[in-house]
């Protein structure tokens, strides 16, 4: 596992995947299954993992959390970057950070909380996990309104932050005023698109965001690297034609389930078994199977 600091350089290299867990029926970590999903994203060139919605870590038990960390280290490659996810809960990320003092992660996310918060709230716990830790974290941007521009310029400004994952959906990605002022506050260094290949063009290009991370980069890890270094390139037709690629299983989450129609896709496409997704979640109903099949499979056969 890579565990040297994260830095512009390391968000730009690879895209960053976030991919579901593997289980047993009793909800155990399956070792195998999960190893065959990590074996498949470092074939595809993917360098980094980010486990957090899509692996449903805000459902897992603090208890099964040290196993987790210690099976992810072992997994994966000299050259990949692991990062785990937190919280959402204060009291949950705090347990969570003194397990986490005991391994090497050069940092970990917080998952994204918006009823029972305030940004000054979510700052002041963002910045007693780090330094409970002893490390910066990555600040995770998936509501309107929840943090506000001033939070995160004063994490930033305190080194307290190792990125910051831009997952704000907009009916027009590009007209997105929280956007430019997080940037005008910050920079763009820092801020990585955060909701696939969809948006992600369109925040390299229009608003000079580092990279991207993707669910569906776990069925088509190549093509997806080859979107992002069509844009880093400049080459947007080329990149235009790959996210069409990616669009068909995009809808079909985006329309059902983000995370159920990603954990039934790896598997109808043969990449890894993943056994049950985790409570409080159920598995997507078998009458959208053929159709997330066909997608996923097609997805597959074009890298």
């Amino acid at each position: 596992m890579d565990t040297r600091p994260i830095t512009s350089e390391t968000l730009a290299g690879s895209v960053i995947a976030v991919p579901p867990l593997a289980c047993t029926e009793s909800l155990d970590w399956n070792r195998a299954e999960n190893e065959r999903m990590i074996r498949h994203l470092e074939a595809g060139g993917i360098r980094t993992l980010l486990y957090g919605g899509n692996a449903v870590l805000n459902h897992v038990a603090i208890s099964q959390y040290a196993a987790l960390l210690t099976q992810l280290a072992e997994l994966a490659g000299p050259e990949t970057l692991v990062i785990p996810s937190v919280g959402p809960t204060y009291g949950m990320m705090m347990d969570q950070a003194d397990i986490l003092r005991d391994y090497e992660f050069p940092t970990a996310m917080l998952l994204p909380l918006r009823e029972g918060t305030t940004s000054a709230g979510i700052g002041t716990g963002l910045r007693r996990f780090v330094e409970r830790v002893g490390r910066p974290a990555v600040l995770y941007l998936k509501f309107d309104g929840v943090v506000d521009v001033p939070t995160v310029k004063g994490l930033v400004n305190d080194g307290l932050l190792s990125w910051i994952k831009y997952a704000i959906v907009r009916d027009n990605p590009a007209d997105d005023d929280y956007l430019r002022a997080l940037i005008d506050a910050v920079g763009p260094s820092l801020l990585v698109s955060g909701m696939g290949e969809q948006p992600a063009i369109i925040h390299m290009r229009d608003f000079g965001l580092t990279g991207f991370t993707s669910g569906c980069v776990c069925i088509a890890p190549r093509l997806s690297m080859d979107m992002l270094r069509a844009v880093q390139a400049k080459d947007f037709e080329a990149a235009e034609r790959i996210r069409t690629r990616f669009a068909p299983l995009e809808r079909l989450r985006d329309t059902l389930s983000p995370v159920r129609v990603l954990h039934a896709a790896i598997q109808l496409a043969g990449i890894a078994n993943l056994g049950p997704i985790m409570p409080l979640l159920s598995p997507i109903g078998e009458e959208h199977h053929a159709s997330i099949a066909a997608a996923a499979r097609e997805l597959l056969a074009a890298q």
